[in-house]
């Protein structure tokens, strides 16, 4: 069951809720305008073997990291190999589909900056080509882990990818809770490994692998790692900016 913490933050497990289904593909909708977020969306998208309907990205942007399996992404008539730990930055206007060749499922997580609101799920879902443009996918193996205080974290999508106002990145940290601290942009988490527990404010909850996580612009929290390894999360946030760049609780209060 979801749970709701101070100031509008919310934690649910990754398959919390019924899946919308269509054709091979089954999608959660875990954060999004229905559960209190002002702009940005977080799905679980699994897609089943063989080749999956058509994704029309319309107006926002999207992205998307691969969880598990490995797949063809087709972005606007391209096609590209993923394998996990893979970033995907879908532009508005294009399409995507995905070709799974084996037999086990295809895993990913999606944000949308602005989330879209689509009533009738087979209007998500018609093609429409795209002109080419440069590739749309990074993997976080290729990206350079920058240091910020006792933590890393690799930025995925941001305008060097072709995004300007979404950024993606995946982060890693260590036992230990850092100090409580606010982002000027909404964000929402996704954690990859690790146990830990999400703060907001004085409310507190567990968190572990599947946990999907909301943080309104301007919340304070704090996510702390309970175990005795890495505890490493993928985070998008919007407007775009650096992961870096946070303000500590006492600035809230001047």
């Amino acid at each position: 069951m979801a749970v709701g913490l101070e100031g509008g933050c919310r934690v649910s497990t990754m398959h919390e809720g019924l899946a919308r289904v269509f054709g091979s593909l089954k999608i959660w909708n875990q954060i999004g305008k229905a559960t209190g977020a002002e702009a940005i969306s977080l799905r679980i998208l699994q897609f089943g073997p063989g080749r999956s309907p058509v994704l029309r990205n319309r107006e926002c942007d999207e992205v998307l990291y691969l969880l598990e399996g490995n797949c063809t992404v087709v972005i606007g008539g391209n096609a590209y190999e993923l394998g996990p730990e893979t970033g995907v930055y879908l532009r508005p206007g294009q399409t995507l589909r995905v070709e799974n060749p084996g037999q086990d499922v295809v895993l990913f997580v999606s944000s949308q900056c602005p989330e879209e609101t689509v009533e009738d799920l087979t209007e998500l879902y018609q093609a429409m080509a795209a002109p080419h443009q440069s590739a749309p996918i990074v993997r976080l193996a290729d990206r350079r882990a920058l240091p910020t205080a006792d933590r890393w974290y690799r930025v995925l999508v941001d305008d060097e990818i072709g995004s300007a106002q979404v950024t993606q990145f995946v982060g890693s940290i260590p036992p230990g809770r850092a100090p409580d601290h606010f982002h000027e942009y909404e964000e929402v988490l996704f954690i990859l490994r690790g146990e830990g527990r999400m703060w907001a404010g004085e409310t507190n909850t567990p968190i572990g692998p599947g946990s999907c996580i909301y943080l309104p612009k301007r919340q304070i929290h704090c996510v702390e790692n309970t175990g005795a390894g890495e505890l490493r999360l993928l985070g998008v946030f919007y407007p775009a900016g650096s992961p870096a760049v946070r303000y500590e609780a006492a600035d809230e209060h001047g």
